[in-house]
């Protein structure tokens, strides 16, 4: 049989139309609510975004339409039905599929995927460039930070940024270097700002914002704040709380404990410096964190010692998803933010093939 003779099932809100062809009776499911009449009853569904959102959103969340649905608002059936419209236009599978389940991408998928996610954030730049050439200071800007960026790096920022441009709405989203990655990548933040992981990703620009070293901390009267020279050797005799592995430079602080063949007693980890804090004023141990998260007036309890000589310099970077187009506002933020990033700095990395450098 071939294909323009295939029945196929109609489903509402579809009409069945029958019409004769060549001798033979073939059942056309139309959409009662689209102009498809006009182009006849054989025609295709056009392509639509819909239908890239749709695919995109799949191959996202792990082949799963219970969550894609979620995500798009819409029904399983709205889900299965986008994607096969999109299949029958392109001729293609894009979903390998056991039963009603699809577990992954087909050849032809996996080709065109990358294609769609082009389609989709040229579309998105189109309305900004849009919006940026009719003047328009209002919108939203999406910032995933880590918890150490998010609660001492970005507040200066986010001040000024607010008195420059108060018509724009600002979300902050939190999580683990990784997850700030993959939340520039999948569209749901247009800056990323973290120490770890954001330069390992080819769809992400990332940028040097600034440099910062770790300190020591103890509670007021702790033995470690007689006054002697600080070494690796003194904090490893006391039990130490510091960040989780991944987070705010971790790395560095067990390379350098490595080196000189020690094994520190770490007897607590988190993400957050806080909650490190909180721990060492209870007197389970002394803390290594960034000196960004200690300030002597707020930390009246604890004292702080420096440590950059024993651990080796960090880098926070900034990235942007690379091929977005960044309203002006965006742009105005960065640059608050890191004034080394000034806007044409910015657009040359976008611009650019090579890794653009800059002097932090």
């Amino acid at each position: 049989m071939k294909l323009s003779e295939k029945v196929r099932t109609p489903r509402r809100p579809y009409r069945e139309i029958a019409d004769r062809y060549n001798g033979k009776f073939v059942l056309h499911a139309i959409r009662a609510t689209d102009n498809r009449e006009k182009r006849g009853p054989w025609a295709r569904p056009i392509m639509n975004f819909q239908q890239l959102r749709t695919v995109c959103e799949t191959a996202r969340r792990g082949f799963s339409l219970t969550k894609v649905a979620a995500a798009l608002h819409t029904s399983q059936p709205g889900v299965s039905r986008q994607i096969r419209e999109l299949e029958e236009e392109l001729d293609i599978e894009i979903f390998e599929r056991a039963g009603k389940r699809l577990t992954g991408l087909t050849a032809p998928g996996g080709a065109i995927l990358p294609i769609i996610e082009r389609i989709l954030l040229d579309a998105q730049n189109l309305r900004r460039a849009a919006q940026d050439f009719a003047g328009r200071s209002v919108g939203h800007l999406t910032i995933a930070a880590t918890h150490a960026q998010a609660r001492y790096a970005l507040p200066a920022a986010v001040l000024d940024f607010r008195t420059l441009y108060p018509q724009v709405t600002l979300n902050l989203h939190q999580g683990s270097p990784r997850q700030v990655a993959q939340m520039l990548i999948d569209g749901e933040a247009e800056i990323g700002i973290a120490t770890e992981a954001l330069a390992q990703y080819n769809q992400l620009i990332a940028l040097p914002c600034y440099r910062w070293t770790h300190c020591a901390i103890a509670p007021v009267g702790h033995e470690l704040l007689d006054g002697a020279p600080l070494d690796l050797a003194r904090l490893a005799r006391y039990p130490i709380v510091t960040y989780d592995t991944g987070y705010t430079g971790r790395a560095r602080i067990d390379e350098a404990f490595a080196r000189e063949g020690l094994k520190p007693q770490i007897v607590i980890s988190a993400m957050d410096a806080d909650v490190i804090k909180t721990y060492v004023e209870l007197g389970l141990g002394i803390g290594i964190v960034s000196t960004l998260a200690y300030d002597e007036i707020r930390d009246r309890g604890l004292r702080a010692l420096d440590a950059g000589h024993l651990f080796e310099v960090n880098l926070t970077r900034l990235a942007v998803r690379r091929g977005a187009l960044l309203r002006t506002y965006v742009l105005s933020f960065i640059e608050i933010f890191a004034p080394s990033l000034t806007p044409g700095v910015v657009r040359q990395a976008l611009a650019s093939e090579a890794e653009v450098r800059v002097e932090v």
